[in-house]
């Protein structure tokens, strides 16, 4: 009876193991996905693409699976709160402007997350390489 307890306790402990490691797994390529898409919008620099790589990379994480999202999730999270503070010292935007643009860039990341196909937000003329 030990042994039989020891064997389903093991095997639980392990199959929790096995669900986290699957999470983590996902959620560090999701944080590759994002910067591969943050990375292309850089060498990209094309006007009015800023949606669709958002959208682009918050789609192919959350592909990935739940761990996925959840990395594109706090990822897109961090990056429009601290842009939130870094605007208006770098780039001088106090205006309404500023939330604005995070707000939009928000529903570009949930677009993305939700499974929406990204280029809803492709702009036309940027290269097939994007």
């Amino acid at each position: 009876m030990k042994l039989f307890t020891g064997l389903i306790l093991c095997s639980l402990v392990l199959g929790v193991h096995s669900q986290w490691m699957s999470f983590l797994g996902e959620a560090y390529e999701g944080a590759k996905d994002m910067w591969r898409a943050y990375s292309d919008m850089r060498e990209a620099n094309y006007k009015g693409a800023d949606k669709y790589f958002h959208a682009r990379g918050n789609y192919d994480a959350a592909q990935r699976g739940p761990g996925g999202a959840w990395a594109a999730k706090v990822i897109s999270d961090a990056r429009e709160n601290i842009q939130r503070f870094t605007d208006p010292l770098f780039k001088g935007t106090t205006s309404g402007q500023g939330q604005e643009d995070s707000r939009a860039d928000q529903a570009a990341n949930e677009w993305g997350r939700s499974g929406k196909d990204p280029n809803h937000f492709r702009p036309a003329g940027l290269p097939d390489k994007y």
